[in-house]
């Protein structure tokens, strides 16, 4: 029942971040090759109903026709990334305990990767799945491989490739945090999106 539960939950959140006043995985690529005035029409409209520029806050680096991480722009995807006012900073995503539903809080960080990634077709993720101590060990690597396989089919349902998604589970193995109180299991109890550098 509790699994019922969180994939309708999950399938809620889901649906209500894919509505879209904006434009759809195509347009995202056709914008990726243009420069500063570089395309027809006006800013690309994201998921969100803002433009991507005002979004990220960018609209005076790449002019009208670009999208917030078009490799003609002022700034490279790898820029996006490695830029720490970016959304895309955020790499983390904690969860509850015994869960692997995607909080309410953490779904803006999640559309900002997926955002860029189908906008970015030659880039890939890893997903990193982890649990805290407690379970056995078995029980672990399954619960961080569900939670990374949940943000993968969110990011799924944005438009990103199969292919460009590698989901890892380490259960407990690699803590965040060494301890074995509640604050050290929350932080524990988390998926990190990681970034192959090429």
């Amino acid at each position: 029942m509790k699994f019922l539960k969180t994939g309708v939950m999950v399938f809620a959140m889901v649906m209500v971040g894919c509505s879209s006043t904006g434009g759809t995985k195509e347009e995202g690529a056709s914008a990726a090759g243009r420069g500063p005035g570089g395309g027809a029409g006006g800013p690309e409209i994201s998921k969100y109903g803002e433009s991507s520029s005002d979004m990220y806050g960018t609209s005076s680096k790449y002019g009208a026709g670009g999208g917030a991480y078009g490799a003609g722009g002022g700034q490279s995807g790898e820029g996006a990334l490695d830029d720490p006012s970016s959304p895309l900073s955020k790499r983390v995503i904690y969860f509850m305990y015994d869960s692997s539903e995607v909080q309410p809080e953490y779904l803006s960080v999640v559309n900002s990767h997926a955002n860029y990634l189908a906008s970015n077709s030659g880039r890939s993720v890893v997903l990193e799945g982890h649990a805290d101590e407690r379970g056995s060990p078995e029980y672990n690597i399954a619960l961080g491989e569900q939670r990374a396989k949940a943000i993968a089919k969110m990011m799924k349902l944005q438009g990103v490739l199969e292919s460009q998604i590698q989901v890892v589970s380490f259960g407990e193995e690699k803590p965040a945090v060494s301890g074995h109180d509640e604050s050290s299991w929350q932080q524990n109890r988390r998926v990190e999106i990681s970034y192959p550098r090429r």
